[in-house]
């Protein structure tokens, strides 16, 4: 049984598992760097190691380290949370090696999904659609050229080890193409150390909707419904909710069952996310899988009352789940708005820089999840974002009015955050109406004034 838990995270999501793991009765170890000395999560948990420099490569993407921690402080697991190494299959691998549970799936499952060709084939073998694309990476212009004419145009040029917008590239003729080739092969060579694309037939103004899947070390694989998350700002998220206003129920049965398929092919164990593109006319397709807990988790847990962390270490610990699909309830909405240390106004320029003013907001139906307090050093290390704000009740209508309310009274003072833009997109009707695609931010921003985001 799992007694102590190392957490190789930081910020929000480290805070999130601390917690998580205090209502289980199980000890926790903050691993983190000399920038995050400060940081709550390392203030909360039983025990703590420093185990590196303030970059990430000096410290959270150190798997010797990380490991040479856990054996010091002599923990059960492992739990990554979602970035660094939460989808390194060669981590995964070396806390198996090392007889330490990753909360996670086996690092079988992380590589195969993780390579998005092999995903993509996995998952059509299964009978789940994908969109149109090459068979795998392509390895020459010319071969690459050929493939895009065949698919026709527009094609999106996607890193094989890819993720976060990096290495994507969208390409509407062979001009543009030959540029857009070269730039993604580099970008992705930069950011993963791979450069392989692969192509596929790029879907205009699609919804971006994903399925949340739980599943056990027994065969059990069942899914908590979906979170819409098109609105979204070079391939990053900005808001996510749950259910998606464009989905019917039909579709939405459809869909969860293909997502059930894909995690069955992949042989997955824990939590993960099946990703989908759905075009205009409700023709959806498989797009990645990710194998780990995702920044927008608290949206599911709101409308179906389950806590995923618990059920991630539970899952770890080798129990059954307790619930079957039919038992799965959607009885609320949810919205979430992820609050990043950015000036929108200044074309979301990082922030960083200390906190002099934090006051989180409360009332019904909000929650917010925030490693970030008054005094607090934004550290420019890592990722911009410092919150998760959580608004849901039992419909939408109330759900974007108690996030409009809760965006009104967060105060963040001393840096620039994306509140005042999250305040203009819950006015705007288009967000109103449900009508968000991909496109919307692009959109969005083109027809806004940036003071209002001042």
């Amino acid at each position: 049984m799992i007694q102590k838990v190392l957490i190789a995270n930081r910020g929000e999501i480290a805070l999130r598992i601390v917690r998580a793991c205090r209502e289980l009765g199980i000890k926790t170890l903050a691993v983190y760097s000399e920038a995050d000395v400060q940081s709550l999560h390392v203030q909360l948990a039983d025990e703590a190691i420093c185990i590196g420099g303030p970059k990430s490569s000096d410290s959270y993407l150190r798997a010797d380290r990380i490991i040479s921690a856990a054996e010091i402080a002599d923990v059960d697991a492992i739990h990554p949370g979602y970035g660094f190494l939460s989808e390194n299959a060669k981590f995964a691998e070396q806390c198996e090696s090392c007889n330490i549970k990753f909360i996670g799936p086996k690092s079988k499952s992380i590589k195969m999904m993780g390579d998005k060709a092999v995903a993509k084939d996995t998952v059509r073998k299964a009978g789940v659609p994908t969109v149109p694309g090459s068979d795998g990476p392509v390895d020459s212009e010319n071969e690459a050229v050929r493939t895009a004419r065949k698919i026709g145009y527009p094609v999106i040029i996607k890193a094989v080890a890819g993720g976060g917008g990096r290495g994507m590239r969208i390409a509407h003729n062979d001009v543009s193409f030959a540029k857009e080739y070269h730039v993604a092969r580099n970008e992705a060579e930069k950011a993963f150390g791979n450069g392989a694309v692969y192509i596929e037939k790029y879907i205009e103004k699609p919804r971006h909707i994903e399925f949340q899947i739980l599943a056990d070390s027994h065969g059990k694989v069942i899914h908590l419904g979906e979170r819409d998350c098109s609105v979204q700002r070079r391939h990053q998220k900005l808001i996510e909710e749950s259910p998606s206003p464009f989905l019917t129920s039909s579709l939405r049965k459809t869909m969860g069952k293909a997502a059930v398929k894909a995690a069955e092919a992949a042989s997955y164990e824990n939590a993960g996310t099946i990703e989908f593109l759905v075009d205009a006319k409700g023709n959806f397709y498989f797009i990645e899988m990710n194998t780990r807990i995702q920044v927008e988790h608290p949206v599911t847990e709101e409308v179906t009352g389950i806590d995923l962390i618990k059920q991630q270490i539970r899952i770890a610990n080798g129990e059954k789940l307790e619930f079957d699909q039919g038992d799965i309830q959607f009885n609320r909405h949810a919205i979430e708005c992820r609050i990043n240390a950015e000036d929108p106004a200044r074309n979301f320029i990082p922030s960083p820089g200390v906190i002099d003013l934090y006051y989180a907001p409360g009332g019904p139906g909000i929650r917010v999840d925030s490693h970030a307090y008054s005094g607090y050093a934004i550290p420019p290390y890592y990722d911009s974002m410092i919150g998760k704000l959580i608004a849901y009740g039992p419909d939408r209508k109330t759900a974007l009015g108690r996030m409009y309310r809760a965006l009104s009274e967060y105060y963040i003072r001393g840096i620039k955050t994306t509140i005042p833009l999250h305040k203009a997109i819950m006015s705007d009707p288009v967000f109103i109406e449900g009508k968000a695609t991909t496109a919307y931010m692009e959109e969005f921003m083109a027809r806004t004034p940036t003071d209002l985001f001042s």
